[in-house]
């Protein structure tokens, strides 16, 4: 095959390239792989393509590095480079994921974060504008390149274990748990009527019922239970928009940022919680010296009780979610979401009215924020935040996340969450294999001299509030001193 590509100064693709290993397109443009091309593209995606290529630019870290801008945006994927420039604002994970990246070796995050390589590859093509330098390492130099070879050797290990392939048992039970908990609550009250006593009992199985569709919608979001994307897309759309009443697009945009660079300032919206919390130890620093004093910081671990509990669900994520589907025009979500509130409306509508229902439904979210507060919260608030440090994806997630230990309760409390190391390194995985392939990353761990948190569930319920007060003692001491 003949690849040429001509450059510009800058170094962007100039023209049009030749089909890529075989590939067809159809009308719409969009590329679609013949049996050939699949092939060829799982190599590549592994590292491994014997396809010679002619004319491809070749480039230092020194030079990738300097394109680390929005509108300037390379990244390097298995020693290729490429310039996704113009393709942030069409990525499906959102812009943010990609300039997160900019001017750094994605190797492990483009395989962690996608489930059909051969599809994925094929949209990449068009992106890409040369390779690394035969004298240049894979990865950029402060990166421990045999610890990066080690991870990936543990990750084809894996997929030979069939880690990745989902059981569809599994996921059914847990699909049939939450319909009969909704069933069940309608039930009671078209038999006992809609008194007090019932009204709580309902409410209680309406929030277990929210939760576990949280769990289940956080697994579907992350392509770990069907085989193919669109599947799980389409089954998001449902367990997330039609079960819980929260946009798809908001959740994954937002989600993903916050894998890929966990506790990174400012790349991980989950710890931008200012002004209301101060965590970790830079930002209490910042605020302090700059006198920046919006609340009394030294008693949010107080507000973390009145505030952050039981507001997270049905204020925070709510609002953000309504924002995001109409600021952005997301017509596919508010339809689905408008179906969440219809159905509450004819289901429950009846018993308690319109007024009642809405009553009812942020009740019951109110209920259910301090579980998922707790559980989303546990296993990186006390753990390490920083700026952007440039690690492996390895040493990055590992620093970022704790687990929790194990027990049928906390597996099911949690949805597998208390084994977040393991969610984190690899987000596609079934969450009933984690326990499987822990020891195998602890192992690792170890070899390097990374510290593998594991702490029973109360304890890590307590560090978070434990950490936001040494967050405050900082902020305290910068603020004051004189």
């Amino acid at each position: 095959m003949t690849f040429e590509e001509k450059q510009a100064g800058n170094g962007s693709q100039v023209g049009k390239s030749e089909p890529y290993l075989g590939e067809k397109h159809q009308a719409s443009g969009k590329p679609v792989a013949n049996g050939k091309a699949q092939v060829s593209v799982k190599q590549e995606a592994n590292g491994k393509c014997d396809v010679p290529r002619k004319s491809l630019n070749v480039y230092s870290w020194q030079e990738i590095q300097r394109h680390n801008q929005e509108a300037d945006l390379w990244l390097v994927i298995n020693r290729k480079v490429y310039d996704v420039t113009g393709w942030v604002d069409r990525h499906p994970g959102g812009r943010r994921v990609l300039s997160h990246y900019a001017g750094e070796d994605a190797t492990d995050v483009f395989r962690a974060m996608h489930l059909e390589l051969d599809i994925v590859q094929l949209y990449l093509k068009p992106l890409l504008i040369g390779e690394l330098a035969p004298e240049e390492p894979s990865q950029e130099r402060n990166k421990n390149s045999q610890l990066v070879e080690d991870f990936q050797e543990l990750r084809r290990t894996l997929e030979t274990m069939n880690m990745f392939s989902a059981s569809l048992v599994f996921f059914s039970l847990h699909f049939i748990q939450i319909l009969i908990l909704e069933a069940l609550a309608w039930l009671m009250l078209w038999y006992f009527g809609n008194g007090w006593p019932i009204t709580i009992c309902i409410s209680f199985l309406l929030t277990i019922s929210q939760a576990q569709s949280s769990f289940l919608q956080h697994d579907i979001g992350h392509l770990s239970i069907f085989k193919k994307s669109k599947w799980n897309h389409l089954m998001h759309k449902f367990v997330m928009c039609h079960l819980k009443g929260l946009s798809t697009k908001w959740w994954n945009h937002r989600h993903f940022q916050h894998h890929i660079k966990p506790n990174i300032y400012p790349k991980d919206p989950d710890i931008d919680v200012g002004p209301l919390f101060l965590i970790g130890d830079l930002q209490p620093v910042k605020y302090g010296k700059k006198k920046i004093k919006y609340i009394d910081y030294e008693k949010q671990h107080l507000y973390f009780y009145l505030a952050g509990l039981p507001l997270l669900m049905p204020v925070y994520f709510n609002l953000q979610s309504m924002q995001v589907m109409y600021l952005q025009r997301h017509w596919g979500d508010i339809a689905w979401v408008s179906s969440f509130y219809i159905r509450y409306f004819i289901t429950f509508g009846p018993f308690y009215g319109i007024f009642g229902t809405v009553l009812l439904i942020y009740f019951v979210k109110f209920l259910e924020s301090p579980w998922i507060a707790y559980v989303t919260q546990m296993s990186h608030i006390p753990m390490k935040m920083s700026e952007e440090e440039n690690r492996d994806w390895f040493t990055t997630q590992v620093l970022a996340t704790c687990n929790v230990e194990q027990s049928f309760f906390n597996d099911w409390f949690t949805g597998h969450l208390n084994f977040q190391i393991e969610h984190h390194l690899f987000p596609t995985m079934p969450r009933h294999n984690y326990h499987k392939v822990a020891p195998l990353v602890k192992s690792l761990c170890a070899k390097y001299g990374l510290q593998y948190v594991n702490k029973p569930l109360l304890k890590a319920f307590g560090d978070i509030v434990r950490t936001l007060k040494k967050s405050a003692a900082l902020w305290m001491d910068a603020y004051y001193e004189t």
